[in-house]
């Protein structure tokens, strides 16, 4: 059985891929190209793809003679890969659930503490030389404690969002899902998006990405959302409507925008790149050494139930 792992990964999780399989792991931190997709499907009987090899329908068709048989994503999302049209070239596909939950749900409460509180301004300026001192109007920003926030989504990572909100901020919290949920806390059930936007002080979503949630937000739903709300996004980019959002923020018709990931990432336009009331973080949402090592750890534990021919412990 040969093994490709898309990209570098950490050592604990590249020493043990070492010592457990036949292993060939790229050195590239980039996306694997289409002749690198076709190389692996045709050389590698499993591969481990990362966010952006773009394993589509077109590459599974161009693939003469696949030899491999599982695609063990490194990554909880995998609206990268086409599964049906991997499962349909007898491909199946694994994910990491759950070893990303905390971290990202941590994401976006530094996304909307950072975005509410203007920190990522307030640094700037100080990084500038230009503060001044202190002045009791001085870049007077959003009260976080005891407000109302809506989680879009409300699977392991929305809920985990939502606790933290409840029992760290004393927020009111509100949700948006395919239907209620039973949780330990309190959250009011409103199924229609628009109507949640409407009624919230900050929107976060966390929904998975894909064709069903492809422009997701849009003017819509940004034109429901209250002049002093804030939108958190730490799900895909593409389930913004990314020019709508900048129009938004520019016309001042929503406060503020925390964004971990974009639409074309890792395109940002100048924009936003441009808007102080916008704080923008490099798709940090599971970046820690503990749970990047347990991400390839679990997608390693997938490949090793493949190898011994046991079920997949996460099967998509």
């Amino acid at each position: 059985m040969k093994l490709l792992i898309a990209r570098p990964m950490t050592a604990a999780v590249e020493t043990r891929a070492r010592s457990e399989f036949d292993v060939e792991i790229r050195d590239d931190t980039q996306p694997l190209s289409t002749e690198e997709m076709l190389r692996a499907l045709t050389e590698f009987d499993v591969i481990v793809p990362t966010l952006g090899d773009q394993f589509s329908a077109q590459v599974f068709a161009q693939a003469p003679d696949l030899r491999c048989k599982l695609l063990a994503n490194f990554g909880v999302g995998y609206n990268h890969i086409d599964v049906q049209a991997a499962l349909a070239s007898g491909v199946a596909v694994s994910n990491t659930p759950g070893a990303v939950t905390d971290a990202t749900a941590d994401i976006a409460m530094t996304l909307l503490l950072c975005t509410a509180r203007r920190a990522g301004e307030g640094e700037r300026l100080v990084r500038a030389g230009r503060w001044q001192g202190w002045h009791p109007t001085q870049m007077l920003g959003h009260h976080v404690t005891g407000k109302r926030v809506g989680i879009v989504g409300m699977g392991r990572i929305g809920q985990a969002i939502a606790r933290r909100c409840h029992f760290g901020f004393g927020m009111r919290v509100a949700y948006q899902s395919r239907q209620p949920k039973t949780v330990e806390f309190p959250a009011e059930y409103i199924p229609n998006l628009k109507s949640l936007a409407s009624t919230v002080d900050f929107l976060v979503l966390a929904v998975p990405g894909g064709s069903e949630t492809h422009h997701l937000i849009d003017a819509d739903v940004l034109g429901a959302m209250p002049p002093s709300g804030i939108l958190i996004n730490i799900a895909r980019g593409e389930v913004i409507d990314e020019s709508t959002l900048i129009a938004a923020l520019r016309d001042g018709r929503i406060a503020g925008a925390g964004l971990d990931v974009y639409e074309f990432e890792p395109s940002v336009p100048l924009a936003l790149r441009e808007m102080e009331n916008v704080t923008l973080l490099p798709h940090l949402g599971t970046a820690t050494e503990e749970v990047r090592t347990s991400m390839g750890h679990m997608a390693l534990d997938n490949v090793a139930a493949f190898v011994d021919g046991r079920p997949l412990p996460n099967p998509v």
